[in-house]
């Protein structure tokens, strides 16, 4: 876990168990992470989208008399002085959006830091013949550029980017042809098919590696691995560097942990140059 202030607060909430509202609270103060410590309970619950007595219940389930304590607690694991202005200021909205994500990419690089739990999805990834990679409505784009990258090294991808009825359908076939593991991206607003769909892949004896927003996030009870990366909510439609890097980054320990995955990549770049597949 990342000594940032956002890594402390997360190792914070973790192994409480948090209702929906309780986890979107935690969710916005991770993504606050700097500016926690100074946020009234008003302030909180205006950010998070929740009523202030939910505020107050949610430091309670975390053991403290109530948000007043949680505060100072927080304060008593952050700087003690609130930086001034911050690198915002001055910045348009555009600007602000991008530096948002860039802050979203440091806070993955923290994560990072202990490569344990992608090295472990690496091997989960790389074992499963064939692999499934699921990503429905806003997480669909992500998992198609997964699943693009991912049948040039891995024998068997398969992309579940369309819900409906025959989603289950797939998923029995997949496990009756020997699949062990399914990928996830799952990003806000999270889909009640996604939900219902890692259950039912559980069920079926897969172990489910799970990318999303936050630890917190309503697929983390039906993930195996869960590796949060933060979306960007400056705009009016949310953005997603650090969920996409992370996939790129899954990528790279999943090959790593395939013998032929580079004879794989040199037999495809023989035969687009044979083809003229790319333009110079």
């Amino acid at each position: 876990m990342s000594d940032s202030p956002a890594g402390r607060l997360q190792a914070l909430f973790e192994g409480h168990r948090l209702t929906p509202t309780q986890r979107r609270i935690a969710h916005c103060m991770v993504r606050r992470a700097a500016d926690a410590p100074f946020l009234s309970s008003v302030e909180l619950a205006e950010l998070a989208g929740v009523s202030q007595p939910s505020v107050t219940r949610f430091a309670v389930a975390l053991g403290f008399d109530g948000y007043p304590a949680l505060r100072r607690h927080l304060r008593e694991v952050a700087p003690p002085e609130r930086p001034a202005g911050g690198e915002d200021a001055g910045h348009n909205a555009y600007q602000q959006a991008v530096l948002a994500e860039i802050e979203n990419l440091r806070h993955l690089a923290g994560l990072l830091a202990d490569p344990a739990p992608v090295e472990r999805a690496g091997r989960l990834l790389a074992g499963s013949r064939p692999l499934l990679v699921l990503g429905l409505r806003a997480a669909s784009s992500q998992a198609r550029g997964f699943a693009y990258f991912a049948a040039k090294v891995h024998p068997d991808v398969r992309l579940l980017d369309e819900g409906g009825s025959m989603l289950m359908d797939r998923i029995d076939a997949a496990v009756r042809a020997g699949a062990t593991a399914l990928l996830c991206f799952a990003l806000p607003r999270h889909p009640r098919e996604v939900v219902e769909a890692l259950e039912y892949a559980r069920a079926a004896g897969l172990l489910v590696v799970t990318v999303a927003e936050s630890a917190f996030a309503p697929v983390a009870a039906h993930s195996d691995l869960l590796i949060p990366a933060a979306v960007g909510t400056g705009l009016a439609f949310d953005t997603a560097c650090a969920p996409m890097l992370l996939g790129r980054v899954l990528l790279e320990a999943m090959a790593d942990e395939l013998p032929d995955a580079q004879a794989r990549l040199e037999q495809f770049d023989a035969r687009a140059a044979e083809r003229g597949l790319f333009v110079e």
